[in-house]
């Protein structure tokens, strides 16, 4: 079976991160394997794409050797709805229940070419513990705690937003930035101060990432390969720019006025130009309130992450701005800005010849998932699938309860068993 690489990228050297000290509280140790490396699996699928990362962190076995990190498989499946639709929880969770298997098979095959008992190697399961929407992040949920239990390895949960960051940290190289964090789910300014990520702004009302999408099915754009790229493309066409709302309050950002004003603009302007208007005028929102930032934090740099920071436009204006204030961007391409399996399992810290789960925590099988924290739990009664998850969403009382059918459950196990 010949496979298509997922992972190209040489080891990224330890030091060369200047890793951020850990709060005390955060300190589990996981193993490392009989080859002296620390090994990790992840599994995300928060939104749209399902992903399963592998990661290997190695402590320099030699003297003078450097520690590195080294992504050995990153493989994802993304559900693309139909034009002028968006992915509905039910759906999405079907995609990953249907693909989340054979994508862990990849990454094995991918990541240890002949091991006949690749999991022997590994350290630890991470999987997406929030935030997210509730039936996808279930179906992989579900998934790492099964591998947990039939491998014997330490689950760990992991936050979502987090591991966006780690992975641009890692990435880039970037040691303590502010970071703009722009997605479909969220849109928020970030630095880390006193041993904690801190939030210096955000959206008060929808993300940057569902204003784009929402448009683009205003107008008719393709959800494939995203509605951000499409956007982006015709932006480039676009010659007119349209007076939009501009709304920044403080550190904070308003989109809902914009897309309401878009909307109406659609029946009367060319889609290039709504295009090349939205993009100028949300982008030119986030490097005002960047910068507001980097002010207050006296940082040189900046790091964009999530799947809105791949557009090339708004890491040009974002270059520009720093560049002006004699700083550096940080910024990937969408290998890592999406949604990804890497991501999951990139935060991981070197201390000694161990390795520490950043802001992750060593749970059991019965751990519960945080969708918009509030209380979502899935528990495990035994192998077979009987009660094997159970939803509540205690704090939201008027939702609706989100479930995986047992006939789901039962058939996603089976797939995993024969593994």
């Amino acid at each position: 079976m010949k496979l298509t690489r997922t992972a190209t990228d040489e080891p990224c050297r330890a030091d060369s991160i200047n890793n951020i000290p850990l709060p005390l509280d955060s300190m589990e140790t996981y193993k490392p394997n009989k080859n002296g490396d620390t090994i990790v699996l992840g599994i995300e699928g928060s939104a749209n794409k399902c992903g399963v990362g592998i990661l290997k962190y190695s402590p320099g076995k030699a003297e003078g050797e450097p520690a590195t990190y080294h992504i050995l498989a990153n493989p994802r499946k993304t559900f693309v709805a139909p034009t002028g639709e968006g992915f509905l929880p039910k759906e999405t969770a079907l995609h990953h229940q249907n693909h989340v298997v054979a994508l862990v098979r990849v990454a094995l095959m991918e990541a240890f070419p002949g091991e006949e008992n690749p999991e022997k190697l590994l350290s630890a399961i991470c999987f997406t513990k929030g935030p997210g929407m509730g039936a996808p992040l279930q179906s992989c949920a579900v998934c790492a705690r099964t591998l947990s239990l039939l491998w014997d390895i330490p689950l760990v949960g992991v936050n979502h937003c987090v591991g966006h960051i780690e992975m641009g940290r890692m990435a880039t190289g970037a040691s303590n930035p502010v970071v703009l964090y722009v997605s479909g789910g969220n849109t928020q300014v970030i630095a880390y101060s006193d041993q904690r990520y801190r939030i210096f702004g955000e959206t008060i009302d929808i993300a940057i990432g569902n204003c784009l999408d929402r448009f683009a099915r205003v107008v008719g754009l393709s959800n494939d390969p995203s509605p951000g790229y499409n956007i982006e493309q015709e932006a480039k066409k676009g010659s007119k720019f349209l007076t939009l709302p501009y709304v920044v309050k403080g550190m904070d950002v308003s989109f809902s006025g914009i897309l309401t004003r878009v909307e109406e603009l659609a029946k009367t302007e060319t889609k290039e130009d709504l295009c090349f208007s939205l993009q100028e005028t949300l982008f030119a929102m986030l490097v005002e309130t960047t910068e507001r930032a980097m002010a207050h934090t006296g940082v040189k740099q900046v790091l964009i992450v999530g799947g809105v920071g791949c557009n090339k436009r708004l890491q040009e204006m974002m270059r520009q701005m720093v560049e002006e204030r004699g700083g550096s961007v940080c910024a990937m391409d969408h290998r890592y800005c999406i949604d990804n399996g890497a991501m999951v399992r990139f935060k991981t810290l070197k201390r000694a010849d161990t390795v520490f789960m950043l802001f992750g925590k060593l749970l059991t099988i019965d751990a519960d998932l945080s969708s918009r924290y509030f209380c979502i739990t899935i528990w495990s009664s035994d192998i077979t699938g009987r009660q094997l998850v159970h939803t509540t969403l205690s704090d939201r009382p008027n939702e609706s309860h989100l479930e995986i059918t047992l006939v789901n459950c039962c058939d996603l196990l089976s797939q995993i068993v024969v593994l």
